[in-house]
């Protein structure tokens, strides 16, 4: 299948009165339409500058980023971001919390609309669109939050470290429904996360970014033998603790 982008040999520095510090050094991947990519990496070594550069709100310094469209075309791919925190805001309900994307890029189509009305029942928030946040779960924000990105009907979606704000057990549920959701409207994904069993069960493919400056250390394809696919279920495989020991080792050779 073709990469509908290409990283090809970025490289970023942040710059200060005390001098450059190099983040990106020389990264390049590809990334596949319907694909779910995990970046992991130790903290700090510059994921989420990459993740913003991908999403147009950095420009590299080095390297350029290819767009290969399945029809052709040479446009950037709509991005929806998420975000570590779900930054609803309180004086909203929850259902104009999950329009505000469409109000503010004048989207406020029947389409789109309906769109989001039809999102709000996939994800179980249909009789909670008249509460505000601070009735909702952590859960039940955060799937708020991804209608809200979801609305704006985007190729490629980019999480930065979605559930870490959650508990462990709600991160485990949450986590699993939102990429089963995702999986089902063909969306692209590409997901920052510090655990390693969450990049195994919910990734295709893992790029494992080494200390900063950070370099592409490997590459890795995610096969489980399992006949129940689901994020859940893919902990109880018997290749899971393998990539679990490889992933660690590169990892904690950093240090």
């Amino acid at each position: 299948m073709q990469n509908i982008l290409e990283l090809k040999n970025i490289g970023y520095s942040y710059h200060s009165l005390h001098g450059e510090t190099k983040a990106l050094d020389n990264i390049s991947f590809g990334v596949r339409e319907g694909e779910f990519i995990a970046i992991v990496g130790p903290s700090g070594c510059g994921k989420s500058t990459l993740l913003s550069i991908i999403a147009g709100l950095l420009e590299p310094e080095e390297g350029t980023i290819a767009v290969n469209n399945p029809d052709g075309s040479l446009h950037y791919p709509k991005i929806g971001y998420m975000l570590q925190k779900d930054h609803l805001f309180e004086w909203r309900s929850v259902y104009r919390n999950v329009i505000l994307g469409l109000e503010l890029n004048h989207c406020m189509t029947k389409e789109c609309l309906e769109t989001v009305e039809r999102l709000l029942t996939d994800y179980g928030l249909d009789k909670f669109r008249d509460k505000r946040p601070s009735e909702l779960s952590g859960g039940m924000k955060q799937r708020a939050a991804l209608i809200r990105t979801l609305a704006l009907e985007p190729q490629l979606l980019l999480l930065d470290e979605p559930f870490s704000a959650l508990d462990y057990q709600t991160r485990l549920f949450v986590s699993e429904d939102i990429c089963r959701l995702i999986r089902a409207a063909g969306k692209t994904m590409i997901i920052i996360t510090h655990d390693l069993s969450e990049a195994i069960s919910l990734a295709d493919r893992i790029i494992v970014l080494s200390g900063r400056p950070a370099i592409v250390k490997r590459e890795v394809t995610v096969n489980l033998t399992l006949a129940d696919d689901s994020p859940l279920a893919a902990r109880n495989a018997p290749e899971f603790q393998g990539y679990f020991n490889m992933l660690w080792e590169e990892l904690t050779h950093e240090h």
